[in-house]
């Protein structure tokens, strides 16, 4: 398995690096804010069904993702601003990139962000769950790609 001393994708490593660029936990927390009221708003309530819903989360989450042009595209929302901010975070972090570059990001890159310090267990475990819902959502992508070039 791949440690963060792997390069990360660039668009993760530029998230990153904004966050170690604070310096204390609470401007890291400001900066979560930020990242939540960026993000776009989830298309619709239609796509708030169990299949899109982050399971292990205490506030509600839900993720989508589509394929375009080979790359993911994802989408989320939570009734939480904090786990919003997480998941406009992993959003800007890996949009864009294809599902194989998905599935390789280890999930320990969140220690370079400096939030673990100060996430409550139960936040950290549902980055982590988020994050894994992610990758879920890539591999299935990476499936379908797969099962289309051989038809």
């Amino acid at each position: 398995m791949p440690s963060t001393a792997d390069p990360l994708p660039a668009s993760l490593s530029q998230v990153i690096q904004r966050f170690k660029r604070q310096p204390d936990q609470k401007r890291r927390y400001e900066l979560l804010i930020w990242f939540a009221k960026r993000l776009q708003e989830f298309p619709a309530d239609d796509d708030k069904v169990p299949e899109n819903k982050v399971p292990g989360c205490v506030s509600q989450v839900y993720v989508t993702a589509t394929l375009e042009d080979g790359k993911v595209k994802f989408q989320g929302d939570s009734d939480s601003q904090l786990t919003k901010g997480l998941v406009a975070l992993l959003i800007e972090g890996l949009s864009g990139l294809t599902p194989e570059e998905i599935i390789q990001v280890p999930p320990d890159f969140i220690q370079d962000t400096g939030l673990n310090i100060s996430l409550t267990p139960s936040r950290s475990n549902g980055f982590y769950n988020i994050f894994q819902m992610m990758k879920q959502k890539a591999l299935a992508h990476k499936l379908t790609m797969s099962v289309q070039a051989l038809n």
